[in-house]
């Protein structure tokens, strides 16, 4: 973050040495509302709605990592990826929370970390969808040797991978952005700084960075949905050949529960990325699934088709299996 804002800075040094005057800060516009609808009347119902989401999504996944911390039968593999995933929702949620209540103005420096923030959680999201396919495979597929395969160390290194990565592709990401000059106008048609959204500021041809966007983005989101496909489509294999009906239904439902989680993130993320040139108002609407929606569906999804996960919140609330609640 330190070497991303010394970028700015110097950008902003290029720019008032020559003719051009560098932008000091940005103003977020938001979300279109209808012209009928006053400010006040159209942003007070969404702002509680957020708030209520807010609330909801925090609450649930800081419930699943307390109770995969607490009950002993969740300390594999699985579980301890999807704390990972449940800590990135959270942080996601903590910094909308903080944009709505923050001011619309933010600084350039801000707009930098803030760019680099929601890319770097979101890529880092993405390799931990693919983590856990793979995670998966060898659980179904290669039960014998699975303990031999996922040992600790190798969840750990596994784990420390998806950060890593989602680290160095942000910096790339934010820094090519950011080697742009910023001149005006200031106003960030959107509700946070992003990649598509601060482009159109840019004073120079942006082709080059657009087509990097679709391209490194593109390239990465395709690869790690393909690695899924391909993991299930073994992983599906293997279940087909399960003599049992129960063993098959119990392992279908937590692929399918993680399966649905990959498209209800992937398909707004598309939508978003690969097209940076568009200004159509429904990118802000399919930004606010992305990002508000989405964090929320992730502990609704994989609470309610894990079984093990149910009973473990059942025995944290104070309730025994087997026992009426």
């Amino acid at each position: 973050l330190h070497l991303l804002l010394l970028l700015a800075d110097v950008n902003s040094k290029v720019l008032q040495s020559g003719n051009q005057t560098s932008v000091s800060h940005f103003i977020l516009v938001g979300l279109h509302h209808p012209p009928q609808l006053g400010a006040p009347l159209f942003l007070a119902p969404l702002f509680l709605a957020f708030l209520v989401v807010y609330l909801l999504t925090v609450s649930g996944n800081r419930l699943i990592i307390l109770t995969v911390l607490v009950d002993i039968r969740l300390h594999r593999p699985m579980y301890w990826f999807l704390c990972h995933l449940s800590f990135l929702d959270t942080t996601i949620s903590c910094m909308l929370a903080g944009f709505l209540l923050d001011s619309r103005i933010i600084s350039f420096g801000g707009c930098v970390i803030q760019l680099f923030s929601f890319n770097f959680l979101g890529c880092t999201e993405c390799f931990l969808h693919t983590l856990m396919a793979y995670d998966h495979f060898p659980a179904i597929c290669k039960a014998l040797h699975y303990a031999t395969i996922m040992t600790r160390r190798v969840c750990n290194s596994l784990a420390l991978g998806t950060w890593l990565g989602g680290t160095i592709h942000s910096l790339f990401q934010t820094s090519f952005v950011f080697r742009l000059p910023f001149c005006g106008p200031n106003w960030v048609d959107y509700f946070f700084c992003d990649i598509p959204a601060t482009l159109r500021l840019a004073c120079a041809d942006t082709a080059i960075n657009k087509l990097v966007t679709f391209a490194d983005i593109g390239f990465l989101a395709l690869t790690c949905f393909v690695l899924i496909l391909t993991s299930y489509g073994y992983t599906v294999a293997a279940i087909l050949q399960i003599q049992s009906a129960d063993g098959r239904r119990n392992t279908f439902s937590t692929c399918a529960a993680h399966l649905a989680v990959v498209i209800v993130y992937y398909v707004p993320c598309t939508f978003i990325y690969l097209q940076p040139g568009s200004q159509e108002p429904l990118d802000g609407v399919v930004a606010v699934f992305y990002t508000v929606i989405t964090p929320l569906l992730n502990p609704i999804i994989y609470t309610l088709h894990n079984k093990e996960m149910r009973a473990a919140l059942q025995k944290l609330g104070g309730h025994k299996e087997g026992q009426p609640h």
